[in-house]
């Protein structure tokens, strides 16, 4: 955009270059600024300012934080959120926990992602579009989609399954795990999932804690070329679960139904009109769960009424999406991104599903289906796009990617270097649109915004009504330097509650033991004087040399430039004798040496790229580096085995990509006391 920053350029006369600017021409008819326009006409937003989108922005921001209520009582309007009994206020009361949104109202999560069915222009477009690792897309539309689903909900009521039971889904990203989630949704259930890649223990640790009435399972799964049987799983996960009533077999494999379980094909064919139960704004919508690399998993419970209004936020003014789009992301039903993929139904556009490695055939597979699905929004992970540059891979020379309009990343902070190679080798004109949230919230606390410019590193602004600042540790608001983030305002769809917490013990210690009332994330961020937000990795790992915090993602971004690097693990360890310890765990590239070379090589680019104190006490090569479920570096259980934590009590090894990982750890801590 050539609009000029105003206050920030004469200000800030060091302010980096911007990587990539809007086009001008697109301010007006952004749904940013649509929206805007309109609050300010009927609610005293103020005007946006084509001339000057920076401060347009800031402005709307510090309108939406100022006046909370107003602004989601105007958003809500604006997106003609269908209320079935009205509210009484919109925030009965901001306190953190226990924060009261909407009391009175009524309205159903699902009737609004099916509402676009209703549209005779639309119902035979493809609502959902389904890709395997054939690369073949097969849609799904608007008329089928809401058939398979209102089936599906009378199926569930003759189930028994009424408002507030739990159903659960050992599924894929296909399209079946979508028509359940909305189908629960539908009859006031409370939906919860987790992928076929989790063992049965993982999968009990989170399903146990909810006991739920039903449960969707395939019999198995296709991934990098090969089929993985799941049957057995599914028999322990029955045996295990005694409060199920009902199981639906989804033959992903075209094996027979076990014994006793109840056909997919057969609860979806019913020719029924929906019927959608109205429930309180705060009813539960699913439980989402946390790692649950130190103990049980947290069971987050998020509520229809509010992941409808931040969804319908995120997707439409920050990621500017509606009916036209296609969006993508690649996830599994283990992680937030899936329910947030699924809630682009909201806007009406076109969700592409994804079912099988990102990897395979080879690294650029991702962009394969992006290419052969017409995906206009595209979101995968920092790791995905660092993969890519180290495969050298060139999406943009190979592909047709024209009509990508945004690349969004997240799970982990996206390197300068991930921002240039998409820059490189996607598109110098791509919207890239580095995000941050978490699977607390479902939602973002910063990232995309479609009227600002991009800066190399940061991500574009703090999202709308979202209060985020960077704290010392005395509460102290900090300004281009590295604070904890914070939110000091309530979010709709932060948790109602967790389940089986009935004093909300865990809940409160888990966010708001450090400042009282105040949602402290657990992350290290730094708020600039240009309203961008950095974000440097997690502050439950900080490292701190000589009183110096450091984010770990500084170092990764840093390390793994390096050929010779596949992955890497820092840790600030703190010693008995008050003494810290800082290794490097390098995983290395096929072929490389950890020698001296390499030593020095690694020691010279964090000397020179971040600063003398981020030089590690010791580099040691490893196997690979253990990781979450969903992909996260595992730093803060590998920092206490290496603190002489029994591993038992240290980690679940259930939550674990490889707990066999772990035994290095564990024997590195005996060698060193």
């Amino acid at each position: 955009m050539t609009a000029a920053h105003s206050d920030s350029s004469t200000s800030h006369p060091s302010a980096p270059e911007a990587l990539w600017r809007p086009d001008p021409a697109g301010f007006p008819t952004a749904r940013l600024t649509r929206f805007q326009s309109w609050a300010a006409q009927h609610h005293g937003a103020p005007q946006p300012d084509p001339d000057d989108p920076v401060a347009s922005y800031a402005a709307l921001h510090s309108w939406s934080t100022a006046h909370l209520a107003t602004f989601w009582s105007a958003f809500a309007d604006w997106c003609d959120v269908r209320f079935s009994t009205p509210y009484e206020t919109v925030l009965a009361d901001a306190t953190m926990p226990g924060a009261q949104w909407f009391p009175g109202a009524t309205l159903n999560y699902a009737e609004h992602a099916l509402r676009h069915a209703e549209d005779p222009a639309r119902a035979d477009e493809p609502a959902l579009l389904h890709v395997d690792e054939t690369h073949e897309p097969v849609p799904l539309s608007w008329r089928e989609l809401r058939a398979q689903v209102a089936s599906l909900a009378h199926e569930l009521r003759r189930l028994g399954v009424r408002p507030g039971d739990r159903v659960s889904g050992y599924l894929p990203n296909i399209p079946q795990a979508a028509v359940a989630l909305l189908a629960t949704a539908a009859v006031g259930g409370v939906w919860t999932s987790c992928a076929p890649d989790f063992g049965a223990r993982s999968v009990l640790d989170r399903f146990q804690q909810v006991e739920p009435t039903v449960l969707f399972t395939v019999d198995g799964y296709r991934y990098g070329g090969k089929e993985h049987d799941r049957r057995e799983t599914v028999a322990e996960l029955r045996a295990e679960l005694p409060t199920l009533r009902a199981v639906v077999h989804v033959p992903l494999l075209e094996t027979p139904a076990p014994e006793g379980a109840l056909e997919w094909a057969e609860l979806t064919s019913l020719d029924v009109e929906p019927e959608f139960e109205q429930v309180p704004f705060e009813h539960p919508l699913w439980v989402l769960y946390s790692s649950g690399t130190t103990g049980l998993p947290k069971a987050i419970v998020q509520s229809q009424g509010g992941i409808l209004l931040e969804h319908l936020k995120q997707l439409t003014l920050h990621n500017d999406m509606g009916a036209g789009d296609r969006f993508f992301w690649f996830t599994s039903t283990g992680w937030m991104m899936w329910n947030l993929l699924v809630s682009g139904l909201l806007t009406g556009a076109t969700v592409v599903t994804y079912d099988g490695s990102p990897g395979y055939p080879d690294t650029a597979a991702q962009w394969r289906v992006v290419e052969r699905t017409g995906t206009t929004i595209y979101g995968t992970s920092a790791a995905y796009v660092m993969a890519c540059r180290k495969a050298d891979a060139h999406p943009g020379r190979d592909l047709d990617l024209s009509k990508v309009k945004c690349v969004a990343t997240t799970g982990s902070p996206l390197p300068p270097d991930g921002f240039r190679w998409i820059h490189d080798e996607v598109s110098p004109d791509m919207w890239i649109a580095s995000v941050s949230g978490g699977t607390d919230v479902c939602s973002c606390f910063a990232g995309a915004v479609p009227t600002l410019p991009v800066y190399t590193g940061e991500l574009q602004a703090p999202s709308l009504a979202v209060d985020l600042a960077a704290w010392d540790p005395h509460g102290t608001p900090l300004l281009d330097e590295v604070g904890e983030l914070v939110v000091t305002r309530p979010m709709p769809s932060m948790p109602v509650r967790f389940w089986n917490d009935p004093d909300g013990s865990r809940y409160h210690d888990s966010y708001f033991d450090v400042y009282p009332g105040i949602w402290r994330h657990g992350d290290w961020i730094t708020l600039t004087s240009r309203n961008t937000v950095v974000i440097h990795g997690r502050s439950d790992s900080t490292l701190n040399r000589q009183g110096v915090r450091m984010g770990s993602a500084d170092i990764y971004e840093a390390v793994e430039r390096l050929p010779e690097i596949r992955e890497s693990l820092v840790l600030g360890v703190e010693q008995p004798d008050g003494g810290y310890w800082m290794p490097l765990f390098v995983h290395l590239a096929d072929g490389a040496v950890l020698d001296e070379v390499l030593r020095d090589s690694i020691k010279q680019t964090l000397r020179k790229n971040l600063s003398p104190r981020h030089v590690p006490d010791e580099i040691i090569e490893i196997p690979a580096v253990p990781h979450t479920l969903t992909g996260k570096r595992l730093e803060v259980p590998v920092k206490r085995l290496l603190q002489g934590t029994a591993m038992e009590k240290a980690v679940n090894p259930g939550s674990v990509d490889n707990a066999e990982l772990l035994d290095f750890y564990a024997q590195l801590a005996r060698d060193r006391t």
